[in-house]
């Protein structure tokens, strides 16, 4: 174009951030004379500025000042380590015994390894791979690490969600006896781990197929889910997720769980005497709200953050605050262990955890059959 130099258009398109060079009255206006040294000058220094001062790449380099400071992704990085460290002795010490002692090989302790095994590999694919993100302030494995670690931290961490569900179920028609006297055997407990695992494999492996994505979140040294883009593939993505993968097991766990908290109550309003009753009945109210507690406690700030922020896609976060609810639901690896196992002093000699349902006195058991549904 006559009177306006090409040096001086790439100068201006690089200042403008890639857009179409002749954007805005400010360009207009450009094209009606030929600009001065100094004008290009001062395009060619705030081009060289913004690209001197713009925030490295997930990949290429620490994140910090930029994003956060040194100091948090410090702490972050020792947050991690600490988990790492505790989920693998806890989940470890729960596989190992389990394998070792066939009078632990009970139906419902296959659904406990499951969760076992679960929270582990979240430890190995997700926590451990933060700490060292966090170490060095940026995700130093690579765009293709960090599609795998996204997939497989959701993956694992599914499928840890859905055996806590599964748990709960188990109870709920053991205690209460919906489909009659009930036995939770071998093949229920390989069953229900199956699904944990087909169920978890069905809404993780879209983001890999072009239905949303995985991307690094937050402070960007951890990846998951692309919640915070917007555009219909992500948001439509993300609510389906929220409904399938936590909604669904958190009503399995609410429903059941309440139904057996009024199944004891009655049970102990009728046997006042029994003080073995009134105290299996404070005992298994106790594991329950620790149980629900610990499972809102580490998920649901990531279910409803990534539903705000999907539903609202001008909401600025801070990344600090963007990344919080990630890690708040890696700590449930070592939470989970803790309530489920070494809470239960029955089951803490041998790290076997019974059945709820010998938490009733064994006069109670004919009062509870069929009592579900029938409280005043």
């Amino acid at each position: 174009m006559p009177g306006i130099s090409s040096k001086f258009l790439t100068h201006l398109w690089a200042y403008k951030g890639g857009k179409q060079p002749f954007e805005g009255v400010d360009c207009l206006l450009s094209l009606t004379r030929s600009p001065s040294p100094i004008e290009e000058m001062q395009v060619s220094n705030a081009s060289w500025v913004e690209v001197r001062n713009r925030t490295p790449g997930p990949f290429e380099g620490p994140q910090w000042p930029n994003l956060a400071p040194q100091s948090t992704y410090i702490s972050v990085a020792v947050l991690m380590g600490l988990v790492v460290i505790s989920a693998t002795l806890a989940n470890g010490l729960v596989i190992v015994v389990s394998v070792q002692f066939k009078k632990l090989r009970s139906p419902l302790n296959y659904v406990l390894v499951n969760l076992a095994v679960a929270d582990l590999l979240v430890t190995f694919f997700g926590s451990t791979i933060s700490f060292v993100n966090n170490a060095r302030g940026f995700f130093i494995f690579g765009q293709a690490t960090c599609e795998f670690e996204g997939f497989m931290v959701s993956l694992t961490g599914i499928v840890g969600l859905w055996s806590l569900a599964i748990l709960a179920f188990e109870r709920y028609l053991v205690i209460c006896k919906p489909v009659g006297d009930f036995r939770f055997q071998k093949r229920h407990a390989v069953l229900g781990c199956a699904f944990t695992w087909g169920w978890s494999f069905i809404w993780t492996v879209p983001p890999l197929l072009g239905w949303s994505s995985y991307v690094p979140e937050g402070l960007r040294t951890s990846c998951g889910p692309n919640w915070y883009s917007g555009g219909s593939s992500n948001n439509s993505y993300i609510m389906t997720l929220f409904v399938t993968c936590f909604a669904m097991p958190l009503s399995t766990i609410l429903f059941s769980y309440a139904n057996l908290l009024m199944t004891l109550r009655t049970v102990a309003a009728q046997q006042k005497e029994q003080v073995t009753t009134q105290r299996a009945e404070r005992e298994v109210t106790r594991m329950v709200v620790a149980m629900v507690a610990a499972f809102l406690v580490c998920w649901l700030p990531y279910a409803s953050f990534a539903m705000v922020v999907a539903t609202h896609k001008d909401l600025a976060i801070r990344p600090a605050l963007a990344s919080l609810p990630s890690y708040f639901s890696k700590t449930a690896t070592v939470y989970n262990p803790i309530i489920y196992v070494f809470m239960n002093k029955q089951s803490w000699p041998t790290l076997e955890l019974r059945s709820s349902s010998r938490f009733i006195g064994r006069g109670s058991r004919r009062t509870a059959s069929g009592s579900c549904g029938q409280h005043d």
